[in-house]
């Protein structure tokens, strides 16, 4: 039996696509839809790094609520991917292409307390936040209205889980710091 290998579309490519968005245009978005799937997949990673390393008096509720995050972030890029390649793109998906397209720094391999490991959660969202807008902007002004739709519904969810982590950050607790009180 012999095995035949057909490239179907190379990477970095960009073909027709059904919902006739220019070629010009299309390539525009895609490079930009392809940095918020990369950027994505960073703050995933680091999301779960967390989720996993949680510890202390509030581990089981913030354990949930950074896997709520991360599993939000999975399939919002999920969404982006989707779309790239329905507006005639091939969406990132090696380590080597995601972790070269990616506009926001991970943290290090390091584990940290909770409030350092938010601080740097809420960073990554910030910058995230800040490029969706110029993307929602970018397909705005090109036209590509049903992907500004898709990130103005996520930006949502983006902001919403910053807020969380940011009243998470706060100093307000009912948790004693000690049993002495």
């Amino acid at each position: 039996m012999s095995v035949q290998e057909e490239v179907r579309q190379k990477a970095g490519t960009v073909e027709e696509n059904p919902v006739r968005l220019e070629e010009a245009k299309a390539e525009q978005i895609i490079d930009a839809l392809n940095t918020d799937l990369a950027d994505a997949y960073v703050l995933y990673h680091q999301l779960h790094k967390h989720h996993w390393n949680v510890e202390g008096a509030e581990h089981h509720d913030i354990h949930l609520f950074l896997q709520e995050a991360y599993e939000e972030v999975e399939e919002a890029a999920d969404a982006v991917a989707e779309r790239v390649q329905a507006i005639g793109g091939v969406p990132h998906a090696s380590m080597a292409a995601l972790s070269a397209a990616a506009t926001v720094e991970p943290e290090d391999e390091d584990v940290y307390d909770i409030r350092t490991s938010f601080r740097h959660d809420l960073g990554m969202y910030g910058d995230i936040i800040e490029s969706y807008r110029d993307h929602i902007e970018l397909a705005n002004g090109l036209g590509d209205y049903a992907t500004e739709e898709m990130l103005r519904e996520q930006l949502v969810e983006l902001e919403e889980y910053a807020h969380t982590i940011a009243h998470y950050l706060e100093d307000d607790t009912l948790v004693l710091e000690s049993a002495t009180h």
